[in-house]
């Protein structure tokens, strides 16, 4: 078999780790499966990654840059601030929608890192990177309609997903739809009366399939 380079072999088994794990679970992702899900000696992994920390570290990098990548792309930059909570909200909501499995596997990842020394830096650094971005679009939105924030921009941001957190756990647990899209509204107007803004419904986009 032709050896294949350590930085073209890493995208590799990130993709097999994550289709391994979303599927079966993350106790499924040993070393040994990950390299069979692949095709590859159970050595590659070891040698592209070090440890199996190691590569799920790097699977929560990527879903976590997928998933702040896909937020960024929706963040409107023409509309007004309560507009451009809903609007993130919706992409947010989006994904859980279309790709439950990759949520649900990023809380698996999550919880086993808190209870793993190695994984402590890959936990934090997620939670920090979705939180800064949050905080830096809301601070955007803020500048770019001239809103005077009544909490710093990394406080809305921390409640805001905080929020969203517990709205992903239901759907993935007890889905309804209805309670899901009323919730949603709700978290949008608090976060916008926590900003200080009046409490009233914001409007999230009914249809979210568009």
């Amino acid at each position: 078999m032709a050896h294949v380079p350590a930085a073209e072999r890493r995208p590799q088994l990130i993709k097999a780790a994550v289709d391994l794990m979303t599927r079966e679970g993350i106790a499924a992702g040993s070393t040994r499966a990950i390299a069979t899900e692949l095709g590859v000696a159970q050595a590659t992994v070891h040698y592209t990654f070090g440890t199996k920390e190691g590569l799920y570290r790097a699977v929560m990098e990527q879903l976590t840059d997928e998933l702040v990548a896909r937020v960024k792309r929706a963040a409107p930059n023409d509309t007004g601030f309560e507009e451009t909570l809903s609007a993130l909200a919706t992409a947010l909501w989006r994904t859980v929608r279309e790709q439950p499995s990759s949520h649900q596997l990023l809380a698996e990842l999550t919880l086993f890192a808190l209870r793993t020394p190695a994984l402590s830096d890959a936990v934090e650094s997620h939670y920090r990177d979705v939180t800064e971005v949050a905080a830096e679009l809301i601070a955007e939105a803020a500048t770019r309609t001239g809103r005077s924030l009544a909490q710093p921009a990394e406080t809305l941001a921390r409640f805001f997903l905080a929020g969203f957190d517990g709205l992903t756990t239901q759907r993935l647990a007890l889905p309804d739809e209805a309670a899901e899209y009323a919730c949603l509204q709700a978290l949008v107007s608090s976060t916008v009366a926590l900003a200080g803004g009046q409490l009233d419904l914001v409007v999230v986009p009914r249809d979210l399939d568009r």
